[in-house]
């Protein structure tokens, strides 16, 4: 089956996210907000996150509402979506991110200006929020998760999760890789060699291991969130940094599921390069 030229260009800039080097804040941004790097990773701790990670996929999961997908798709059913129009999926999807950025603003915006005291309330809204997020846009594209695909769809989404927070090229090639296993796996119903792949291949522990996904994130989070910390301007760099971070998951979200979706229809192989594409015509 051939692409369709919105399919096509739609790969294009799939492939183009994936080369994209994270880049989180500027260093003179970082170098300027250091003071107050120290004192957020004191208040948030990697254990924190940890915590907050453990439960969020499950929150994330029961909080989802998925009813205005299938009203806005015209489906009775997610699973249709899979094989119905990429477009139709796209457009769906972005208007969960419009929505997702706009809530995560207003969190950020009213955590952020309490300061310190906010933060311990904060981190665990916007990690549960993120994964609430990476689900639904799943929904947008005929992914649903149900008792028979739990495991494997919460995985994946911590996947996505860990792609969107990469602090630089390494972390995130590495943990496109293990993207790209979980998904083969799940297409091919091989869901049960992941626990053989996880004691073997640091890839795949890079999206298994709670703690590593806690490290990740909290890095990223740091880098992001520190100046929330600052008196009175705390609250706009809240809203402004939540919104950041969320509209990074979203894209990620996008076209992770784009690319799920475009294999699922066999018009892609997960195995297969996709470099001979142009990208240049893309923007």
């Amino acid at each position: 089956m051939d692409l369709t030229e919105y399919q096509r260009k739609q790969l294009a800039l799939i492939q183009k996210w994936e080369k994209r080097e994270p880049n989180v804040v500027s260093q003179i941004i970082e170098g300027v907000m250091s003071p107050f790097t120290k004192l957020f990773t004191k208040v948030v701790p990697d254990k924190l996150i940890e915590s907050a990670l453990k439960g969020a996929n499950e929150a994330a999961v029961f909080f989802t509402d998925i009813s205005d997908v299938k009203r806005d798709g015209k489906v009775d059913n997610i699973a249709e979506l899979r094989k119905k129009d990429l477009e139709l999926s796209d457009k769906l999807a972005d208007s969960v991110r419009k929505w997702a950025i706009g809530t995560a603003m207003a969190e950020g915006a009213a955590t952020g200006s309490t300061g310190v005291l906010g933060m311990g309330v904060d981190i665990p809204f916007i990690i549960t929020f993120a994964l609430r997020t990476i689900h639904k846009i799943g929904a947008c594209y005929g992914y649903d998760i149900n008792p028979s695909n739990a495991e494997e769809e919460n995985v994946f989404a911590l996947g996505v999760l860990s792609a969107a927070s990469a602090n630089n090229m390494e972390e995130k090639t590495a943990i496109l890789f293990s993207l790209k296993q979980v998904s083969i796996m799940i297409q091919k119903n091989t869901w049960k060699k992941i626990g053989e792949m996880a004691s073997k291949n640091f890839l795949a522990k890079g999206i298994l291991n709670i703690k590593q996904i806690a490290k990740i994130i909290g890095i990223n989070l740091t880098k992001r969130k520190a100046g929330q910390t600052i008196p009175i301007i705390g609250g706009g760099i809240g809203a402004a940094m939540n919104g950041s971070f969320i509209n990074d998951i979203a894209r990620a979200a996008q076209k992770s599921y784009q690319k799920r979706w475009l294999s699922d229809n066999g018009l892609i192989q997960m195995e297969e390069s996709i470099e001979d594409l142009n990208t240049d015509e893309v923007n």
